[in-house]
């Protein structure tokens, strides 16, 4: 059995206080993984992600945050984006 699987058979077994715990524990891991995202970006790099309606856009990292990203596009605006939802142009 993978990790999430055994993850999803202990939360259906899991009382009131340990669901507590382990949405705890959740949060914590995406703020972690959030962080070290955010760390691998610096201003003025290239990347493009996603948009609304499916739309790949492509700009320019203006600002980090602890754990978004300000993108400047040229052609659709300025977004705030979770630094793990980027991927950089630059290799």
């Amino acid at each position: 059995m993978n990790t999430a699987q055994t993850a999803i058979n202990a939360i259906q077994k899991a009382d009131r206080s340990d669901l507590n715990k382990i949405i705890a524990a959740v949060k914590l891991q995406q703020t972690f993984l959030a962080k070290t995202s955010a760390r691998t970006f610096s201003i003025g790099d290239a990347v493009q992600f996603t948009g609304r309606g499916g739309r790949k856009v492509i700009g320019t990292v203006n600002k980090v945050n602890p754990k978004t990203i300000i993108v400047d596009s040229p052609s659709q605006g300025r977004w705030n984006i979770t630094a793990s939802m980027l991927t950089s142009l630059e290799a």
